[in-house]
């Protein structure tokens, strides 16, 4: 799947004041020139820092909270007809005078398109009301239309969200070089499904299992399951009791490419590198859950600490 200034007069996504664990100079530092992009892309206008509403489809044509339209869902996927003559449209690919019919698989998600609210300016303008973005950033909010457990939603994205024009960085450990590990891995012949659950109650994700890893920290050890990440890369699910972390967390080990299924060998797995999943940032996030026994008994004090 693919503004405004805060009172401190910081745009969203420019680089928060040096903070413990964060490297002051990314131009000099490759991991916070990594976190520096991070959080340009967290506060993008249509990033995980702009989630500003979340509504189910109903089955009958209905006005939704904040949205123009008429939305409903039925067996052939979901609906947009026009509210009226007056007020916002929405407007994309795929969308003709207000009206929408289509449809995204299970797990998916995709932008339909966006609308001005009443009252707004298209672009953003320095110098204005403290609702007002940077010069020609977008202030048009977009409607993601998204499958969760085989029900049809739609999420707002609005630049002027809460969320991202308060957003001063995301908080971290400082760095810990013992965090940072050689870890035994061990791949399956072939993947299997593990149901989860969900940032949102009621949800559930069916992710692929892929593997295992030990993880030992002072002569403790706990085996951890693998599932496929974007892309199918293996990633790790995990929450540990860290204070001040996410719930949970999720962090890719380096896994070596001579590494085939069914095989075992010794994987690279940087704690400091663990981040929180859009859930942490907003309300309206429908991360999956880590697998059923993906607990570390210990704290993890490395990577991403919770944003809120």
């Amino acid at each position: 799947m693919t503004v405004t200034a805060p009172p401190s007069a910081r745009h969203p996504g420019s680089p928060a004041a040096p903070d413990t664990g964060r490297a002051a100079s990314p131009a000099a530092d490759p991991r916070a020139r990594g976190r520096a992009d991070r959080e340009r892309e967290l506060a993008a206008p249509h990033g995980w820092l702009s989630l500003a509403g979340f509504h189910w489809l109903p089955s009958r044509p209905a006005p939704l909270p904040g949205v123009p339209g008429l939305w409903f869902a039925d067996d052939t996927g979901a609906h947009l007809r026009p509210g009226g003559a007056d007020g916002p449209r929405i407007e994309g690919r795929g969308i003709s005078d207000g009206a929408f019919d289509g449809d995204v698989p299970e797990g998916a998600g995709v932008v339909l398109g966006t609308f001005l609210p009443v009252g707004r300016e298209p672009l953003g303008r320095d110098g204005g009301p403290s609702d007002d973005g940077p010069v020609g950033e977008t202030a048009a909010v977009a409607v993601e239309l998204f499958r969760r457990t085989g029900r049809l939603a739609i999420r707002l994205r609005d630049p002027h969200a809460r969320a991202r024009l308060d957003f001063a960085g995301v908080p971290v450990f400082a760095h810990d070089p013992s965090w940072e590990l050689e870890v035994p891995v061990r791949l399956y012949d072939t993947p299997h499904e593990v149901v989860v659950g969900a940032a949102r109650r009621g949800l559930v994700h069916r992710l692929r299992a892929v593997g295992e890893l030990d993880l030992n920290r002072d002569g403790r050890t706990v085996t951890l399951l693998l599932t496929a990440g974007p892309g199918g890369a293996p990633s790790l699910l995990f929450s540990d009791e860290a204070p001040g972390a996410a719930p949970w967390r999720v962090v890719r080990p380096d896994v070596p490419e001579s590494l085939t299924p069914g095989t075992a060998g010794v994987a690279r797995l940087d704690l400091n590198d663990a981040v929180n999943l859009p859930y942490a940032f907003s309300e309206h996030g429908t991360c999956p859950a880590p697998p059923p026994g993906n607990h570390v008994p210990f704290a993890v004090t490395a990577g991403e600490r919770s944003p809120r």
